[in-house]
Formats: structure tokens, C-alpha cells, sequence
């Protein structure tokens, strides 16, 4: 495969960017800007909200019935009926902290939770996409890597990037609410899968 000359180096800058155009945002971003972003930062391309990951859906699990399961054992039904609120309402805070949000912005795209920075590795910069298609992975691609939950009203999509070596070629899918939409934000045509 070609090497593609100046992209190497032109990563570091977009995800530093990348950073800094998601910085002037609230988690929330449907409300614009932070009031305190200086300066104004442009508009995000594309973002939408990812239920949490099954591991700490699974963590929330086990640690509430354990909770609960401590006080049947000491108190019986009325202390787990007394405790209940408690402990899944914290469970459910914990679950709305780990929901995500997947973001496009005019240097790269990334997928991020409440009150975490970015990391830069995680970082994809918009040079380095390559094509994006909705259904699965053609059989040429690379072998992908899975991100993001299916929610009804969602399309999976497959997008085929270059690593940080700007050589070597990867692949991911995401369950995509616009697929269009999100093609039109990487600036890369949408192409679907054909039907044989």
C-alpha cells in the first residue's frame, strides 16, 4: 500500500484540535457552546447519544443485587423494600454517567461519557477516513472493530480509516441514527451495500 505523505504528521494536530473544538461543547450538545468558549468553536458535524456498554451495565447489576441481597439476608423483605429506591436509583445515576456520546467535529470523530477527557489514541482524524457503508464490512476490508449499541431507528455502519502509521488500514462499525447525515460529516461519499 502507498504511503500517504504528510498525513503521519498531520495527525497529532487534528486530534489536538479535535479536542479542543469538543472542549467548547457541554455533553449535552444540543444546547450549543458553552456560554464560557473562548473563542466560539464551530459547529459539531455530527453527534449522537450511545446507551452504556454492557460492562457497566453488568457491574450496576451485580453490585445492586448484592446491595439488595445484603439486606434480605439481614433485614428481610422490608429492609429490601425500605433500601430499594436507593440503591437502583444510584444504580440508574451510575448508567446515565456511562451513557456516550459519539461526536464528529470538523478535525476528527470519537466517542466520549460524561466528565472524561478524550483520549487522544481513540481520537480518528477525518484525513485518515477512507469510506464509510452502511451494512456490514465488506469481505476486503480489514477486520472490524465493533463500537457502539444497536437502538431501534439505527443503521450499522462500517467505516474503513488508516492507522497512525497512515499505511496501515483499519475498520470499525457503529449503529448510526443518520447514516447520511454522518457520511455528509466525514466529507466521504456513502456507499451501500449491494444486494446479491
Amino acid at each position: 500500500m502507498a504511503r500517504h505523505p504528510g498525513l503521519a504528521g498531520r495527525a497529532a494536530k487534528e486530534r489536538t484540535l479535535h479536542q479542543q473544538q469538543l472542549r467548547g461543547y457541554a455533553f449535552l450538545a444540543g444546547h450549543g457552546p458553552r456560554r464560557s468558549a473562548t473563542p466560539v468553536p464551530a459547529p459539531l458535524r455530527y453527534w449522537q447519544y450511545d446507551p452504556p456498554r454492557p460492562t457497566p451495565i453488568a457491574v450496576v447489576v451485580v453490585i445492586v443485587g448484592l446491595w439488595l441481597g445484603a439486606f434480605a439476608w439481614g433485614g428481610g423483605w422490608t429492609a429490601v423494600v425500605d433500601e430499594a429506591p436507593l440503591a437502583l436509583g444510584l444504580g440508574l445515576l451510575v448508567l446515565l454517567f456511562n451513557i456516550g456520546r459519539f461526536t464528529v467535529t470538523d478535525h476528527g470523530l470519537s466517542a466520549d461519557v460524561p466528565a472524561t477527557r478524550t483520549r487522544t489514541s481513540a481520537i480518528v482524524p477525518l484525513a485518515f477516513v477512507r469510506e464509510v457503508q452502511v451494512g456490514d464490512v465488506p469481505a476486503d476490508w480489514p477486520r472490524p472493530a465493533r463500537r457502539g449499541g444497536w437502538l431501534p431507528g439505527r443503521r450499522r455502519v462500517a467505516v474503513r480509516h488508516l492507522a497512525d502509521d497512515a499505511v496501515t488500514e483499519l475498520a470499525f462499525t457503529r449503529w448510526i441514527r443518520d447514516p447520511a447525515a454522518f457520511a455528509a460529516a466525514l466529507d466521504t461519499p456513502l456507499h451501500r451495500q449491494s444486494r446479491s
